[in-house]
């Protein structure tokens, strides 16, 4: 059985150590590492090559939205899962725009870690339920928006927004659509900017929420 390869990411030493006992449990998971602060969680990333990364969002030296951020650049299938205390509106969507794919609090249950997880490792997403329905009333908003950027959105830009959806990299989109991975890159970042995001989760939610994909 291949094990879900998962990194801890928190300011808190004792709060690290108390995850990777907690998940050191579950048969299906494996703790390959932590770090203290952002920038150690992309250069573990980089090394340990993890599934799912658990990360807090207020740290030291780089924080969890800007290294989610970074990640996604870095290694779009690396899957974030926010772990943190932090419920405010501001603080949630920031985490899900920067590509997290998870926000859970630090009160979760043991049940609910593990399953978003491996929601994560499966591409879906997982969202405590207070946060969960934030998001839903934000979305009901966005709705009620003109979906203008749409039309400005090019075929081939539709092609990758598809692509995006299925949680493909810039060098699989690019072998897919038999164009160079810096031509990828060019529509990714014109894609962000029609739709008003700054992530290729928030595009892929964005494209799914104006019906293009």
């Amino acid at each position: 059985m291949t094990r879900i390869r998962v990194l801890v990411v928190d300011d808190q030493s004792l709060f690290r150590e108390g995850l990777r006992a907690v998940l050191s449990v579950d048969p299906e998971l494996e703790v390959v590492g932590e770090a203290s602060n952002g920038e150690e969680a992309l250069r573990a990333c980089e090394r340990l090559r993890p599934d799912v990364v658990l990360m807090d969002m207020k740290m030291p030296v780089l924080d969890g939205v800007a290294a989610t951020r970074r990640l996604q650049v870095q290694q779009p299938r690396c899957k974030v899962v926010v772990l943190t205390t932090f419920d405010d509106d501001e603080v949630i969507f920031e985490g899900l725009r920067a590509g997290a794919v998870g926000y859970l609090l630090k009160d979760a249950s043991t049940a609910q870690l593990g399953e978003a997880i491996r929601a994560a490792s499966r591409g879906e997403s997982f969202l405590e339920p207070s946060v969960a329905s934030k998001v839903i009333a934000e979305l009901s908003r966005l709705r009620a928006r003109p979906a203008a950027a749409s039309t400005l959105v090019t075929a081939r830009e539709l092609d990758v927004l598809r692509y995006l959806g299925r949680g493909a990299s810039n060098k699989e989109i690019a072998a897919a659509l038999f164009v160079t991975e810096g031509t990828v890159k060019n529509h990714v970042t014109s894609i962000f900017e029609k739709l008003g995001v700054t992530s290729r989760t928030e595009a892929a939610m964005r494209a799914k929420e104006l019906g293009l994909i």
